[in-house]
């Protein structure tokens, strides 16, 4: 697979593997065995980046891919985050005090099985700790050799430039899709500008623009889609035209709709490294195969044109998450 840089260095895979689900968030969590065979396969197919944070499980996500990578460790790039406090293992609020990102930094390596973290993001913004201090913190692990890289999600763009200021950021991950552009006005700009790459987190819609999700599907109770507003039966439906278009695209290029959908996002930068995620090889395979196809400018203008006069319904989030967005 092609390679791409982030930010000040980083070189990683064109796409990224996203293993939040296979622990976390998307129903039950893979048989341990399954998930580390996922990700095993991952690398097998040309990716070198993999994508995991304390908070999904919490933790044991984490020790997964650590194990899963440990034999592998000198081929691959591993990301991370931090950002949240957990009282009896439940997520109890955002945290980034410097004396918690360092006793979490040094809980990471524990878990991870490794020296140094290649990739440190802040998973949400803390309004009540100043950015600088944030950003000083991370310095401080990376001059101690505990971390390689400063990552920040979710952040707007005054957070960005305070925070870039201090420690240069290597990747801001958020979500950006064909039926997610809000990015394109103010962070790819300022991204652009500072030399920052992008990590595009749900770059499928959590499973929507694949063409599998209808309106008849249901989505268990461990299910993050059950409580998310654009996954409500009425805005699948009528989301469905914007899969219908990219499936339409898919028909004519012999490919499917998944993988016309992360070419696109391919398409928009070089410097974007999107980290769809899966527990199922078939699927890691297909969405591999989709660095390798190359949308013609008229298919990025059908699709752009045509995906800006659709209006998705539903919020991304309920209000109580979509709080933890700063903007």
């Amino acid at each position: 697979m092609d390679k791409r840089t982030l930010g000040n260095g980083l070189e990683v895979s064109a796409l990224g593997l996203g293993c939040m689900g296979i622990s976390h968030g998307l129903g039950p969590a893979a048989d341990r065995a399954d998930g580390i065979a996922v990700i095993r396969a991952a690398v097998e197919a040309g990716v070198t980046f993999f994508d995991t944070a304390e908070a999904y499980g919490p933790y044991v996500n984490e020790e997964v891919v650590g194990e899963a990578l440990a034999p592998l460790r000198d081929e691959v790039v591993i990301a991370t985050k931090f950002g949240f406090s957990f009282d009896e293992d439940r997520q109890s609020g955002v945290d980034s005090r410097p004396e918690h990102i360092r006793e979490v930094a040094d809980a990471q390596l524990r878990r991870l099985g490794v020296e140094t973290i290649d990739l440190l993001y802040q998973h949400r913004v803390d309004p009540d700790v100043p950015i600088e201090d944030v950003a000083g913190t991370v310095k401080e692990l990376i001059e101690a050799g505990k971390v390689r890289h400063f990552g920040m999600s979710e952040a707007g763009v005054e957070m960005i430039r305070r925070a870039h200021a201090v420690q240069p950021v290597t990747a801001l991950q958020s979500e950006y899709s064909l039926w997610w552009r809000e990015p394109e006005a103010q962070i790819l700009p300022t991204l652009q500008e500072l030399g920052i790459g992008f990590v595009p987190f749900s770059p499928l819609g959590r499973g929507f623009l694949t063409g599998k999700i209808d309106s008849t599907v249901s989505f268990g109770a461990n299910d993050i889609r059950a409580t998310l507003p654009r996954f409500s039966p009425e805005a699948r439906q009528a989301n469905q035209a914007l899969v219908d278009l990219i499936g339409a695209v898919a028909t004519r290029r012999g490919a499917t709709a998944g993988q016309v959908a992360l070419a696109w996002l391919l398409a928009q930068h070089p410097w974007i490294v999107p980290i769809p995620g899966t527990r199922n090889v078939t699927r890691l395979t297909e969405n591999v195969a989709a660095a390798a196809l190359e949308l013609t400018a008229d298919d990025l203008s059908e699709l752009d044109e045509a995906a800006r006069r659709i209006a998705i319904q539903g919020e991304r989030y309920p209000e109580q998450m979509q709080r933890l967005i700063n903007r």
